[in-house]
């Protein structure tokens, strides 16, 4: 039996290249530091004016959202129906809790309950990698179950 040939010459899709128009496929590979480059050209990066954004993952029961924070940029206090998972991909982040505030330096990660108010500073520009997780069956815009 004869085996599959792979074409040489074919490129090594990484990232949104591999995904192209869908953000649930069931392997996915990213290069954060070029996804950081990119939301370093975004507006509201260039401009200071809040957040940059890029939801790398989507999946009815998970998203990953990659963020890019300027020095001293926050997100007010929020709050989610998921649990959430951050970590602090490059610089400092800061973040307020119920009666207790967080460091959250380069490579450290912070898990936290659904519920859980919270708001988040940049130290210095920073980038955090978002993880957020929904029981299966949950909507992820609510927390309402699925019909």
């Amino acid at each position: 039996m004869a085996e599959p040939q792979r074409k040489e010459s074919q490129e090594l899709l990484v990232g949104h290249a591999m995904i192209g128009d869908t953000l649930s496929t069931p392997i996915l590979q990213c290069d954060l530091l070029k996804e950081i480059e990119i939301l370093h050209k975004e507006d509201a990066w260039l401009h200071g004016t809040g957040p940059s954004s890029a939801t790398l993952v989507k999946h009815a029961d998970l998203r990953i959202v990659l963020i890019a924070l300027r020095a001293k940029t926050s997100m007010p206090q929020h709050k989610t129906v998921a649990r959430i998972s951050i970590q602090t991909v490059a610089g400092h982040v800061r973040l307020r809790l119920p009666g207790r505030v967080i460091d959250l330096p380069a490579g450290q990660l912070l898990v936290l309950d659904h519920g859980v108010a919270h708001d988040v500073e940049a130290e210095e520009d920073s980038a955090l990698l978002l993880t957020l997780s929904w029981p299966r069956g949950e909507e992820a815009a609510g927390g309402k179950k699925e019909a």
